[in-house]
């Protein structure tokens, strides 16, 4: 098998720590609901931990998300949640989040309902803020780099930082705030029930049961930033162990288009890694022109090598370019003969991948499809 000219190197410095990072731990926490606050001493904190308030009654991802955030961090580690909608009660907390009409971050304010509320992420982000973005934005550096035990400052720490936002945090502020996934009038051809903010909506106390108490109440709560923030931490190490590597393995694939093939249409993956997740941003971050149109990857059983087409979008199944349709469906000796490559081992019915028994087969594959 011919060397493939890739220039990639596996980014040393990294790899020591994402190879030692530590297990997600989840801080133990304590709510109240207001008619047991009466029996708690408001004395100085130095004698008792800081509380967070938030509202009582039904709860939802982005508070329950929050409130877990805060408790990440060494300002409100350990700190109390107290869920109730008195204004008296809420002035004299720590932190309030989702409540109270009011965003100040100086005095760790985090509502979002308010009229002229139209606080973002930034970063090119336009989608507005619930309380966990809020929570987030001013917060999350901080607690991506303590999960990780890096500095601060750390350049990792800022991509993965926007990363998270991306690909978690942002779906919770836009479904908080009722914004539309897409610009259309169409209706969904099917129903998705099992995103994060729709599974912690769950765990809301059944309106048909008779005996409902603020008991009950909390512990529900309590349920939903356990899940909330399970799968919050999980998503950083996801980013940190996965998709950050990846990260730097496409920008040099992307960097070596060219020498693959003079369309710089192909891209070759020396080190199997999820692609799909970087490519499309990269290309806008990196201007590349034209779009890659076909990736080729060894097998996960190194027997032979796939060239898959690249979709139009990282949530599209269509293909920018799909492999050749007399191709499709076609196996082994007859796809061999129809395409005129040796090695052919299969091509899908949808023309999305195809494979060969070897690299320079499945470069001839790519080849051949560009020019279909």
């Amino acid at each position: 098998m011919a060397t493939i000219p890739l220039r990639l190197q596996l980014w040393s410095s990294k790899l020591k720590f994402l190879l030692h990072l530590p297990k997600p731990t989840i801080p133990p926490f304590k709510t109240t609901s207001y008619n047991q606050f009466s029996s708690l001493s408001l004395s100085s904190a130095t004698h008792h931990p800081k509380q967070v308030g938030t509202h009582n009654g039904s709860f939802h991802c982005d508070e329950a998300l929050g409130c877990f955030l805060l408790r990440c961090t060494s300002k409100f580690a350990d700190s109390q949640i107290i869920r109730t909608r008195d204004t008296q009660v809420l002035n004299t907390l720590d932190a309030v989040l989702d409540v109270g009409g009011e965003y100040d971050l100086r005095r760790d304010r985090y509502d979002h309902h308010q009229k002229g509320f139209d606080e973002v992420f930034g970063y090119g982000f336009g989608t507005k803020l619930s309380s966990a973005g809020l929570v987030y934005k001013h917060y999350g550096k901080e607690i991506i780099a303590k999960e990780l035990q890096l500095d601060q400052g750390h350049p990792d720490v800022h991509h993965l930082f926007l990363a998270i936002y991306k690909n978690f945090i942002e779906a919770i502020d836009a479904v908080d705030n009722g914004i539309n996934q897409y610009n259309t009038d169409l209706s969904p051809k099917y129903v998705i029930n099992t995103y994060l903010s729709s599974r912690v909506g769950r765990l809301n106390l059944n309106w048909t049961d008779p005996d409902q108490s603020a008991e009950q109440e909390n512990d529900a709560f309590r349920k939903a930033m356990m899940l909330a923030g399970n799968e919050f931490l999980e998503s950083i190490h996801f980013h940190a162990q996965s998709w950050l590597p990846a990260r730097s393995i496409i920008v040099e694939c992307l960097a070596a288009r060219k020498d693959i093939d003079p369309s710089g249409e192909i891209m070759v993956l020396k080190k199997s890694c999820p692609w799909k997740l970087h490519i499309f941003e990269l290309e806008e971050d990196l201007k590349v022109q034209p779009s890659i149109k076909y990736v080729i990857y060894e097998d996960d059983r190194r027997t032979s090598w796939r060239v898959q087409a690249v979709a139009l979008g990282p949530d599209r199944f269509e293909s920018r370019k799909p492999l050749p349709h007399h191709w499709r469906g076609l196996e082994g000796k007859e796809l061999s003969e129809i395409a005129g490559i040796p090695g052919c081992v299969f091509v899908h019915m949808s023309g999305f991948i195809g494979g060969n028994q070897t690299y320079e087969g499945a470069l001839e594959m790519a080849r051949a499809s560009l020019k279909a």
